[in-house]
């Protein structure tokens, strides 16, 4: 390798994110110059410098809605602009430049740094029909939803012609992707750190920060989500233990998540699911245990004592709780979705649901109770598929691998003193 470094850009809206585990194996290489230009000041790897960028403003009001998304991802590729400016101008001429596209910051990429090769993580594309948009019955889609999200793919088609190569973390979510781009983009998971997210069955869940001792407690049902939304079937949760609280009188619930909106139609008027529903379903709140954020130190204990993970998810993007979940030998009793079927088989490695039946999901809550042999095996192909499939070790190496990092040659920095409107 060449006694140069060899120079790399990460870039997201928020760190570390995706990029965490590359970050912090190139940071430590003394070979390699790592930037992650990011709009999230919290936080910091060691050996990676991080720039922060910001738009110059909000899309305006009077943008017309299908158009405001594309306003903003405009604007952050204008505040990426300005930063990566700056760079070119004391010597930081990226060979690579890996970026999350959607948000926008990759937009201009090959304006500025037109030799640099230019990497994609392609998480999403957005569709009217045949994924999560169209997938609740109850919910129609109108016309005008049709053509805002036809619209909502602008700032990743322009990636997606912009790029030398991609990546997407499932082949469920390649293939959301136009068949015409498909060619470009590999398919390759973050990872699962199997070693961190394992077995143990002498855990008790304590958590003292909340009041929460559940260290005497047989039957404990876990869920998580970043929120509480339609997208990760919090109602029908709500309702499955409405159900389960008259079957299992001695279980506790525990639900990690904040109470939002991540994904998805925010309610009107500041109301939030959370509310709707217990006023819905009333519930024996002394045994739902609402634990906001957490940790991953006490993430892994819920994880680590729950006797059934229920994770359930539109066609949408797959949660990485559910892959933690498993490789920590959890029983995932999770809905029948396509993101879901690409991992768990049933009864074979998890416990598949249909996602809008409570009652369904109930019933195999309480199989997994009931049978906890059976359960044994399935926690243990939980763990093996992740182990096999998911490993961290083994897809970091593989994405290290994908990058190609010893083929990139130096390149001269060249300044460029072109400024942005807002």
């Amino acid at each position: 390798m060449s006694d140069k470094k060899i120079k790399i850009l990460f870039i997201h809206p928020n760190f570390p994110a995706q990029f965490r585990h590359l970050a912090m194996v190139l940071g430590k290489d003394p070979n390699y110059e790592v930037i992650y230009a990011t709009k999230r000041e919290e936080g910091q790897i060691e050996g990676v410098k991080k720039i922060i960028y910001q738009p110059s403003r909000e899309a305006r009001v009077e943008t017309h809605h299908y158009v405001r998304s594309l306003e903003n991802a405009v604007l952050q590729g204008q505040g990426l602009y300005r930063v990566a400016t700056q760079l070119k101008e004391i010597g930081f001429y990226p060979d690579i430049v890996y970026g999350h596209s959607g948000w926008g910051p990759t937009l201009f990429i090959k304006d500025i740094f037109p030799r640099a090769k230019f990497l994609c993580y392609f998480e999403w594309f957005y569709k009217a029909h045949g994924s999560d948009a169209d997938f609740d019955p109850t919910d129609p889609i109108s016309a005008d939803d049709e053509a805002r999200i036809r619209v909502k793919n602008a700032p990743i088609l322009i990636d997606l012609y912009s790029c030398d190569r991609g990546l997407s973390p499932t082949k469920w979510q390649k293939q959301q992707f136009p068949t015409e781009f498909q060619s470009k983009i590999t398919v390759l998971h973050d990872g699962v750190d199997t070693e961190y997210f394992k077995p143990n069955p002498d855990t008790k869940l304590v958590i003292p920060e909340i009041n929460l001792d559940l260290s005497n407690v047989t039957e404990i049902i876990t869920y998580v989500g970043r929120g509480m939304e339609p997208y990760r079937g919090f109602p029908q949760v709500i309702e499955t233990i409405g159900i389960l609280q008259k079957r299992r009188p001695n279980a506790h619930f525990v639900i990690v998540g904040q109470n939002r909106v991540a994904y998805g139609k925010q309610l009107p008027d500041g109301k939030n699911y959370k509310d709707i529903m217990l006023e819905k379903v009333p519930l024996d709140l002394s045994k739902v245990h609402f634990t906001g954020l957490l940790g991953y130190a006490d993430y892994l204990k819920v994880l680590q004592v729950s006797s059934a993970h229920i994770y359930l998810t539109r066609p949408f993007v797959l949660s990485w709780s559910m892959l933690e979940s498993m490789s920590t030998g959890c029983v995932v009793v999770a809905s029948n979705t396509q993101p879901v079927l690409e991992l768990i088989q049933d009864n074979y490695n998890g416990l598949l649901v249909p996602f809008f039946s409570p009652n369904a999901i109930a019933d195999k809550v309480e199989y997994a109770l009931d049978n906890p042999e059976i359960m044994a095996k399935i926690r243990k192909k939980a763990r093996e598929t992740i182990i096999k499939n998911y490993n961290l070790q083994d897809l970091l190496n593989q994405h290290l691998q994908w990058i190609k990092i010893g083929e990139f040659k130096k390149q001269s920095p060249r300044k460029n003193k072109k400024g942005f409107g807002s």
